[in-house]
């Protein structure tokens, strides 16, 4: 996914994620919005992922994705939370930290639109 970041202009600071879920510290370019940016590389990584296994072939994301934007001083921390995704989803899902975050940043949402 960093190298698909990377071909479209995009500086990828760290990719990572777990079981039901992918976080991206992505610098995004100037010249594309952050839609086409999560499409593309959907798309790609979707590609590659049939490729790897018999099993896999049926794969797909979901629709639905979150982008969320941090200042330069922001990376570092965000890097080591990527890097410590599997411990810290054993004290807290992935559903329930979305919705603790949407909460704390005062972001409304419809639980029948959240996940599919």
């Amino acid at each position: 996914m960093a190298a698909i970041a990377r071909n479209i202009g995009c500086e990828c600071y760290r990719a990572g994620g777990v079981e039901d879920h992918v976080h991206l510290a992505i610098r995004l370019s100037r010249t594309l919005a952050a839609c086409d940016m999560v499409e593309q590389i959907k798309t790609a990584s979707s590609k590659w992922i049939k490729t790897q296994a018999g099993e896999l072939k049926g794969f797909s994301w979901q629709r639905g994705y979150a982008a969320l934007s941090i200042g330069p001083d922001g990376i570092p921390a965000l890097c080591r939370y990527i890097d410590s995704q599997e411990d810290h989803h054993k004290k807290l899902n992935f559903m329930d930290e979305y919705r603790s975050l949407l909460k704390e940043y005062g972001i409304g949402f419809d639980e029948r639109y959240m996940w599919d």
